[in-house]
């Protein structure tokens, strides 16, 4: 058995069914010395044209914690309250041909170390740097899918970044390596080939206003 407080720990979130950001990410964990557990903060799914294959590859990795996001609870709840045009776009081509709805039901609705509190989102709110937020104790989150660390009540506050829907960047996945040892924390931010995303969008026929959101994102 491996010591969960002293090691390097990989914090994803936000995949959005987006494989090739997610393959990719996993690529470079793995040639990172001594990342010897995985937490996943929820959106697995949803968005991209990947639910499934998201799912079925972060099963296979055992040394993880999988932690329910919004997006779950839209695919386990088959239907998207939102009323965003966009968002139901996405919802309806994401969802209809979904299968692994067991497997997500499983996830933990937060995940704790002895000094970290790992959870998907506080009050289902996006949570940015700037945001005011008051800490009782180390908080690691997605949602939001912007990277930054932020200290409150000489508590911090990390944000990993999104693998699958980078906010600013499409091109770019975002994650995180913290040392559960000394706390430190390393972010990476790397492109992959987005251009596979757009291609499995267009050949899954997705509607334009769906694939323009994600060309808008292009820098």
């Amino acid at each position: 058995l491996f010591n969960l407080y002293k090691m390097k720990i990989a914090v994803l979130s936000d995949v959005h069914g987006n494989l090739p950001a997610l393959i990719k990410a996993l690529e470079i964990i793995n040639n990172i010395n001594d990342v010897n557990f995985y937490i996943f903060l929820g959106d697995i799914v949803g968005y991209g044209p990947w639910s499934n294959e998201c799912v079925e590859t972060i099963s296979k990795i055992k040394n993880s914690a999988k932690i329910i996001g919004n997006h779950e609870e839209y695919f386990i709840n088959r239907k998207c309250k939102k009323a965003n045009v966009i968002l139901q776009n996405f919802f309806k081509h994401s969802f209809k041909n979904f299968v692994h709805f067991n497997e997500i039901k499983q996830y933990k609705t937060e995940f704790v170390l002895e000094n970290i509190k790992f959870k998907h989102t506080i009050n289902n709110k996006y949570v940015y740097k700037d945001s005011k937020v008051k800490l009782s104790e180390n908080t690691v989150i997605g949602h939001s899918h912007y990277q930054y660390k932020k200290i409150d009540n000489n508590f911090f506050l990390i944000n990993p970044g999104s693998v699958g829907q980078n906010r600013e960047n499409i091109k770019k996945l975002e994650f995180a390596i913290i040392d559960t040892k000394n706390l430190e924390t390393l972010f990476i931010s790397q492109e992959y080939d987005y251009k596979l995303l757009i291609n499995e969008m267009r050949l899954k026929k997705y509607p334009d206003i769906c694939i323009n959101y994600y060309l808008n994102k292009l820098k």
